[in-house]
């Protein structure tokens, strides 16, 4: 059976008289050569049970919903150490403050460098071995090193196991992909607003949940916490989790049908496999300039939300005189927020995308996807510049707080539909795709929130927020740009034509 959709992987099945030959993803094509004659092509057939597309929808909601839990997590043991970074760094390092001052910034910057570089592997190995086993171990391995950082002796020792804990990270890697696996494209915006939701809800709860416990029992029971959070999650998936990348359903399947295959070889093809997976993020990110200049503006973005993480602790301790425990509660008013946006994303972007694909048949473009974020794009940077002033000029908590909020909606509105661009955009290379728009988001949540202390230091927070949010706002031009021309730019890239 042949089917020319370009997001159907066909692998090659010859008969047991020919020699196998395997079909690269990167180079398949939608045409059979003359000289092929005697191959048979394997497919999932009509209504195939083992199509995660055709799976019961209770059962993909199901696998949703754990992969929100398991981003929740994930965030909830990044973001929960701190409002209480300062307290910890006192604990492990002793009487030398100037250490002190140093390990503060590496313990909450040092989880960004190491959630930079695991999806250069987490990625590449997803598309060779799959998703549910790359899955399983990278939970393992975050568990791992959560547990580590709550037996750390050292403040060395505990960054070093923030570090590995980051680059175990397969959740933000891999969710956008697995929701590329088993839904199509009309249905995949709510499934997407949910994912996104979660890891910003465990940003919030966690410091609230993280002050209050560090304040009466200590800060190394938020971190068993986490790590008992993470084994719940680690035994749901072990339980309920099916491998859902089309490409390695169908070659297990066609390896059963295969005789006298050589396990040498099939080793070497892996090898190869791998290595061409892992420099592919890469030739994905800068083979497109689509992708390359959505990456720039989506990094710069999400970084908003390190910038109040690391800003608002301060603000609401050196001017509004609150306890930890109150510090951590304040992070709910971005969840707030953002469960707001997810609520308008949830309704609405699925619906934008029909509307404009048309009625009946009619091809839908990923650009279909950017009305919403166009929307957060020009209003985001207004929120960072009102949080700024309202801090400088001291005013009402609430009205801080407020700004907070806001600025969770705008920044979920602008991420959420530029995740569900990347995944119609490039097909079956999402994963590789994401893994690079991640890589950069890392690397720009680690640098650019550190600007924001030098920056209130000199300028007051009124200025210094004044500058980020412009940033922001030179870039919403990105997402405009796209929304017109991004179609003819993306037939420039093989990894994004005729999507």
């Amino acid at each position: 059976m042949l089917v020319t959709d370009e997001e159907q992987p066909l692998l090659r099945i010859l008969s047991s008289e020919r020699e196998d030959v395997d079909v690269d993803v990167a180079t398949q094509t939608n045409t059979i050569k003359e000289d092929d004659v005697g191959s048979q092509l394997l497919d999932f057939e009509p209504f195939d049970a083992e199509d995660p597309r055709n799976w019961p929808r209770g059962f993909k909601w199901g696998i949703v919903l754990l992969l929100a839990l398991m981003a929740f997590t994930v965030t909830f043991t990044c973001i929960g150490v701190v409002p209480i970074a300062s307290t910890i760094v006192a604990d492990l390092s002793g009487n030398n403050p100037p250490s002190r001052t140093t390990n503060s910034a590496l313990l909450v910057t040092i989880w960004e460098l190491g959630e930079a570089a695991g999806p250069l592997l987490i990625a590449p190995l997803s598309e060779v071995l799959g998703r549910y086993p790359v899955m399983n171990v990278c939970n393992t391995l975050f568990i791992c090193a959560t547990l580590l950082a709550a037996c750390s002796q050292s403040s060395l020792t505990f960054i070093a196991a923030r570090m590995l804990t980051g680059l175990a990270v397969a959740s933000n890697v891999l969710n956008p992909a697995i929701i590329g696996d088993v839904f199509e494209r009309e249905e995949r915006g709510s499934a997407m607003s949910l994912i996104m939701l979660a890891p910003l809800v465990g940003g919030a709860c966690g410091p609230a949940i993280a002050g209050a416990i560090a304040q009466t029992w200590g800060w190394r029971l938020v971190l068993v916490i986490a790590a008992a959070l993470a084994v719940a999650c680690e035994v749901l998936f072990l339980c309920c989790f099916r491998e859902t990348y089309k490409v390695v359903i169908l070659k297990r399947r066609g390896a059963k049908r295969r005789k006298g295959e050589e396990e040498g070889k099939r080793k070497h093809d892996n090898a190869r496999k791998l290595w061409g997976s892992i420099t592919r993020p890469f030739a994905v990110l800068f083979g497109s300039s689509v992708l390359l200049l959505l990456s720039l503006f989506a990094s710069v973005a999400f970084s908003y939300f390190y910038v109040i993480s690391v800003s608002l602790p301060g603000i609401l301790v050196g001017k509004y005189g609150f306890s930890p425990a109150q510090t951590g509660s304040a992070f709910i008013s971005f969840s707030i927020g953002s469960f707001c946006s997810v609520l308008v994303c949830n309704f609405t972007l699925d619906r934008i995308y029909i509307q404009l694909r048309g009625p009946g048949d009619a091809t839908g473009k990923p650009e279909y996807r950017l009305p919403l974020s166009i929307i957060g794009a020009v209003l985001l940077p207004f929120s960072v510049v009102a949080y700024g002033w309202i801090a400088e000029y001291r005013l009402s908590v609430w009205l801080l707080l407020a700004s907070v909020s806001v600025m969770g909606f705008t920044l979920l509105l602008t991420i959420i539909p530029l995740s569900a661009y990347v995944v119609d955009a490039c097909g079956m290379y999402s994963a590789s795709a994401m893994t690079g728009v991640i890589v950069t988001r890392c690397l720009m949540g680690t640098f650019l929130p550190l600007a924001a202390g030098p920056l209130a230091e000199h300028l007051g927070y009124g200025w210094g927020l004044s500058c980020l949010g412009a940033l922001c706002l030179c870039l919403a031009v990105i997402p405009i740009l796209i929304l017109r021309r991004g179609e003819r730019w993306r037939q420039r890239s093989e990894f994004t034509r005729d999507s």
